[in-house]
């Protein structure tokens, strides 16, 4: 088995059985902000294209989904692995573009090619990816490897009945926007930045210890930030408020705390080889070693240089987007088409509810959840607040963009303020703008409800299933001295003494203390 670097997310896996390209992108992606690290267009592209057997797009994240890569390089009767969706639109997506030999993958079936078999275990819960996630599992005889990619399984026991993997690739620098956005103070926005990269990295070596693989490759991030008005939050951040920590910082955290794995750098033009389930060689086919010490150690000045040489690229994109729509027109096409969903939206709209107001280029307008209705704001008191510019909504409305999250909020070209916590339930309508997807979530909500098994953690006895997105507390749990339960799958964090949650509204958690710690502590007074 042979897995080579393509940048980001990206790997080709050459096995007995075929060669598998997954998650292929160049970018750059949301509206032009993103752009892989390194820089990977010099990797031969059409040679992957061309000896590629299997082409796998893990979810729709436009930096896992790049339509004008797959319709230059990959000729379209390819054999397309699908993971299994409960609503299509990555397949619609593919068949637009041509992709029509499709082989659905059943979650968690094994699919045999020659002498390779793949798994792919996909993940449907609101909050992954843009309503789908998925990871990759491959074993042809002589090695096996997991391409967890960007995907947070809650059940690792179905992912790892595949076989333990002697290669494991893992997202370990999440795209979580949080505080760089939002109107806070500076010292506020450095310390809730520390605390996401620390959150990241837990839950990374959350992973990295249950997989139990010898060898692992962090990947999927850090993405390089080349527009003037963002370059400053490139990595941990010019001013120590951005969230990136990059592929040397974490192999460094992971030897100081788990020197029982080996980590190595995986970037454009490694080159992995595996036989008899051992590495046999790690190779570098694009860059020199010298070439990638001076990426990592002096990263502003190689940063410096990819935005002084990729400015036309970011002028074609802006040549793409829309003309800016007049304010009144804007208004009437996004209450054309939101109301109706809001009206779908019963848990959604509870869970919101109040106003969000949206100031769009000269439109200033509030969505107004408890009642469904998209209106010019008048005062109205608001939970939240968003300033996006007008272009960009504008071409969401010409494409009917269905998740502005892959879009606009992943762009970070917008900024946003909350009179509250932050709101999921916000987050996710503003990724489910379809009838599909409202619908599927509305029924996704109703199925949580029922939270009915208890289990000890500690001292106390909680629901078993964390109220976001149902992770096995027993697994993912853990209690300190003050009484504040953490799930480390996102670091949400509950007070069990009056079971509120400590994250963002609406997912309260039931809990008492154990009787005998009870009676011993009545015994105790």
């Amino acid at each position: 088995m042979r897995i080579t670097g393509l940048g980001h997310a990206g790997m080709f896996i050459e096995t007995t059985g075929g060669n598998i390209i997954c998650d292929p992108v160049l970018g750059p992606s949301f509206f032009g902000s993103w752009f892989p690290f390194p820089d990977n267009r010099g990797l031969d592209w059409e040679r992957v294209g061309r000896e590629a057997d299997f082409l796998y797009i893990s979810h729709r994240h436009r930096d896992h989904f790049d339509p004008k890569l797959l319709q230059r390089y990959i000729r379209p009767e390819i054999e397309v692995l699908l993971p299994e969706y409960p609503i299509d639109d990555l397949e619609r997506d593919l068949r637009a573009l041509g992709y029509n030999n499709i082989t659905y993958a059943p979650a968690g079936e094994v699919i045999e090619r020659g002498g390779a078999k793949i798994m792919i275990t996909p993940l449907r819960a609101p909050s992954d990816g843009p309503i789908g996630d998925s990871s990759l599992s491959v074993d042809d005889g002589t090695a096996s490897m997991l391409n967890q990619n960007d995907s947070h399984p809650l059940d690792l026991e179905k992912l790892l009945a595949f076989g333990k993997p002697d290669a494991y690739f893992t997202q370990v620098s999440g795209a979580i926007w949080w505080p760089m956005v939002y109107d806070l103070p500076q010292d506020a926005k450095q310390n809730f930045a520390r605390l996401k990269r620390e959150a990241q990295n837990k839950r990374a070596m959350f992973y990295i210890e249950k997989v139990d693989a010898p060898h692992v490759f962090p990947m999927a991030g850090p993405p390089m930030f080349l527009r003037d008005e963002l370059f400053r939050y490139n990595g941990t951040g010019q001013q120590d408020d951005s969230i990136f920590t990059d592929q040397k910082q974490f192999l460094d955290h992971m030897k100081e705390l788990a020197p029982q794995y080996d980590g190595h750098l995986f970037v454009p033009g490694t080159v992995v080889t595996l036989e008899d389930k051992t590495i046999t060689s790690i190779e570098q086919s694009l860059y020199t070693q010298a070439e990638i010490d001076r990426i990592f150690d002096e990263k502003w000045d190689y940063l410096e240089e990819q935005r002084a040489s990729r400015q036309q690229e970011l002028r074609d994109e802006e040549a793409e987007r829309a003309e800016p729509l007049a304010p009144e027109e804007m208004l009437a096409a996004i209450k054309t088409w939101w109301e109706p969903l809001l009206k779908k939206s019963r848990t959604i709209r509870l869970g919101v509810g109040g106003c969000v107001r949206f100031k769009i280029g000269e439109l200033d307008m509030v969505v107004d959840f408890p009642r469904a209705k998209v209106r010019e704001y008048a005062g109205e008191e608001c939970i939240y607040w968003y300033t996006i510019p007008a272009d960009l909504v504008s071409t969401n409305i010409r494409d009917h963009e269905i998740d502005w999250s892959n879009s606009i909020f992943l762009s970070m070209e917008f900024s946003v303020g909350r009179s509250g916590k932050f709101n999921e339930f916000l987050t996710t309508f503003l990724k489910c703008l379809s009838v599909d997807r409202i619908e599927y979530v509305e029924n996704w909500y109703q199925e949580q409800t029922d939270q009915t098994e208890d289990a000890e953690i500690g001292d106390w006895v909680v629901q078993r299933r964390c109220p976001h997105l149902r992770a096995d507390l027993t697994k993912t749990g853990k209690v300190d001295d003050e009484g504040i339960l953490t799930c480390s799958m996102h670091d949400w964090k509950w007070d069990l003494k009056t079971g509120r949650c400590l994250t963002t509204t609406g997912h309260d958690i039931r809990a008492e203390r154990c009787p005998v710690t009870e009676e011993a502590l009545k015994l105790g007074a």
